[in-house]
């Protein structure tokens, strides 16, 4: 296997490439945050597992990964298969289950599974970020109508009827706020794409929703009070036939997780003209 990519960057590092990592990882960590917790609930976990997993994940990828750019976070793609894991197997059996992915990630890396990801077709890649964008849109969908739900599927065509049945509890000042957001970052990127348009529609949408006494939820009303301090680690029961039985959920898990991986970095290759390391990245 190759060396992490950071430390090849890190070779040729500068202020300004500083700087300019200083506020992608500053607005990828606003966004991050709640996505973490919603992620979390919907995968039926708890809120701060979300949270620990995005700080502490998020730090290696970003270390040990093979591309220059890519940031390891949340994604919505493993709400269904994380939901159902924990349903069956609890939530050590998630722990687990994610540990022997990891280690099937690794053999693929060391093997030099990566590069088979240079087979795979243009229009995977294509509906591969619309498919993304899809999810995350959808996912965000009640918080920005201000929708109050009990339980959203995590299936698109399946969460649609649930928001339209929620339509009563529709809050015209969160739509508003949510529309104020992205019509700063829009209009920010467009004036000049060095502006960091997400940290500054953030801080004013949210103070203009204080000041005005809106009704809409905030992370405090909806999660509650967050941990201050990171758990101490502790392993799961590991023995042969919980391992046996975790084995397809932990292929499913490896399959998404290096999928996923590696279609991100080809598509943010493309935005810089680089090239990542795919089995660095596994």
């Amino acid at each position: 296997m190759r060396q992490p990519k950071i430390i090849t960057t890190l070779k040729t590092y500068s202020w300004r490439l500083f700087s300019d990592d200083l506020v992608a990882g500053i607005t990828v960590a606003m966004v991050a945050m709640p996505l973490s917790l919603a992620i979390a609930i919907a995968s039926g976990a708890e809120p701060a597992t979300g949270l620990v997993t995005a700080i502490i994940g998020g730090f290696l990828i970003s270390a040990l990964g093979g591309s220059r750019v890519q940031i390891g976070g949340p994604t919505g793609a493993f709400i269904v298969v994380v939901f159902g894991v924990i349903a069956t197997y609890g939530y050590d059996g998630l722990v687990l289950a994610t540990l022997m992915a990891g280690i099937i990630l690794l053999v693929a890396g060391y093997f030099r599974l990566g590069r088979l990801i240079a087979f795979v077709p243009e229009a995977v890649v294509n509906g591969f970020t619309i498919g993304i964008a899809i999810v995350i849109a959808t996912s965000q969908l009640a918080d920005a109508l201000g929708l109050s739900l009990t339980h959203a599927p995590a299936d698109f065509l399946e969460k649609l009827p649930v928001l339209w049945d929620a339509r009563a509890s529709f809050n015209w000042q969160a739509l508003l706020v949510a529309a104020l957001t992205i019509a700063i970052i829009v209009g920010l990127r467009k004036l000049s794409p060095r502006i960091p348009g997400s940290i500054i529609a953030v801080t004013l949408c949210s103070a203009l929703a204080v000041q005005m006494g809106w009704p809409v939820d905030t992370l405090a009303s909806r999660f509650g009070a967050l941990p201050d301090t990171l758990p101490l680690p502790a392993l799961p029961q590991i023995s042969l036939d919980r391992m046996i039985e975790l084995l397809p959920s932990a292929l499913i898990i490896a399959f998404l997780a290096g999928v996923e991986s590696l279609l991100s970095a080809m598509v943010a290759d493309r935005m810089i003209a680089g090239s990542h390391r795919p089995n660095a990245e596994l």
